[in-house]
């Protein structure tokens, strides 16, 4: 029954989603990229992670990072209403030298970020990819993953990304589509949790400053919302912040309500943290989960790899003034996915990709700093200021899942 219940939840909201009306709709159109960067796949593996190393305080974890991520988000909104140029006009301010070297600082770190994000997005692809099946280990999910890796640098380098970046626009549709459902399941099982008596309160496994450092190197399973910064050739600046606004706010409501039923439903010791734990622990509220979750980490990873290979590529070819070409990029892109896919862990890979965001989101804040201090808004320049010191902080001190 709950199966059936769980399907006509999904096919409902994949229908809302491609109705004409709220397809077409611009701000929905700018809300929509951010949003299904910010849930992709941090969705897949920071359900987990928060329940066995902090059990029923997981909640509160997840709360900080969305928090986290707001107000990070916030600096780069601020850049974008100051600063950029968008299809509408300019900025309040142009960009003074300081901001200039910043901002060339700051693409330099998202071109790096981007790097080992891809190599994050197919080692997940490859461990989901493998999940349901006898070869279902580390060995078989990283050929797997370097198997997609070059099946990546293939198609960049004989025909460009174009074609493939159309698939994203049917993956985001199906990924919110399938949360959906997954969601709906998880509070027919919490309810039953209720109904029943046993709501569970699994102890934390971790404290003090194990912890925080574990919370920084978390920071990318809500990365996502600096798209947002780079839509201007199609959005205008108003539309860019109330977009990100509203994806921000979306994607905390969904990562609480998941993150609340999960912590609450199952006992610490009925979850072993790997890579691909959801699916066990999905499969036990409802089988048709652990399929449909498959299916759309499959097709989500795919399609932001394809898109974060393309930002890199095109990045550091604007970078270095077509010095290297794009093709070029790729090539460097995908022997660095390779060098971390054979190793490292998924779990490093995470932290070491929460870093390198971090650094981006961090020199963002000291551009906001700059501009803030400049346009005479010394209390807004002075938390920006901090922030670029969280940034900082979160860069070194950001620690791995052991």
């Amino acid at each position: 029954m709950l199966n059936v219940l769980i399907m006509v939840v999904v096919l409902t909201a994949g229908g809302v989603l491609l109705l004409p009306r709220l397809a077409r709709a611009p701000l929905w159109r700018a809300t929509i990229t951010p949003l299904a960067s910010i849930i992709g796949s941090g969705f897949l593996v920071i359900g987990p992670i928060l329940h066995v190393s902090f059990g029923y305080l997981s909640p509160l974890v997840m709360a900080a990072l969305c928090v986290g991520a707001y107000l990070f988000g916030a600096a780069i909104r601020f850049n974008i209403a100051a600063i950029e140029r968008g299809p509408s006009g300019r900025g309040r301010v142009g960009r003074g030298p300081v901001e200039r070297t910043l901002e060339t600082a700051a693409s330099w770190a998202l071109a790096f970020a981007y790097v080992i994000s891809v190599a994050y997005y197919l080692n997940l692809f490859g461990a989901f990819g493998l999940s349901l099946t006898d070869l279902s280990d580390p060995f078989h999910a990283r050929l797997l993953t370097s198997g997609v890796f070059l099946v990546i640098l293939a198609v960049g380098w004989s025909y460009g990304f174009k074609a493939l970046e159309r698939i994203e626009q049917v993956t985001v549709g199906i990924k919110l589509a399938i949360i959906a459902g997954l969601l709906f399941g998880l509070g027919w099982y919490f309810v039953g949790k209720i109904s029943g008596g046993g709501v569970a309160v699994a102890r934390p496994s971790l404290s003090g400053w194990a912890a925080t450092t574990l919370v920084f190197g978390l920071l990318v399973t809500v990365q996502g919302f600096e798209t947002s910064r780079y839509l201007g050739d199609e959005y205008d600046a108003g539309t860019r912040i109330r977009s990100m606004k509203i994806a921000q706010g979306l994607a905390a409501l969904i990562y609480m309500i998941y993150i609340t039923f999960l912590s609450l439903s199952f006992n610490g010791d009925v979850i072993k943290l790997e890579e691909t734990a959801i699916i066990g622990l999905l499969g036990v509220v409802a089988p048709i989960l652990s399929v449909l979750l498959v299916a759309a980490a499959l097709s989500a990873q795919f399609s932001a790899a394809v898109a974060d290979a393309g930002g890199s590529g095109g990045l550091i070819a604007e970078l270095t003034g077509h010095r290297v070409q794009p093709r070029g990029a790729y090539a460097g892109l995908v022997a660095a996915g390779l060098a971390l896919t054979w190793g490292a862990d998924l779990f490093d890979i995470i932290g070491y990709a929460s870093r390198a965001f971090a650094i981006y989101y961090g020199l963002q804040a000291a551009i906001a700093t700059v501009t803030a201090w400049r346009l005479g808004q010394h209390r807004r320049a002075a938390g920006f200021a901090l922030l670029t010191v969280l940034g900082a902080v979160i860069a070194v001190f950001g620690t791995a899942v052991e």
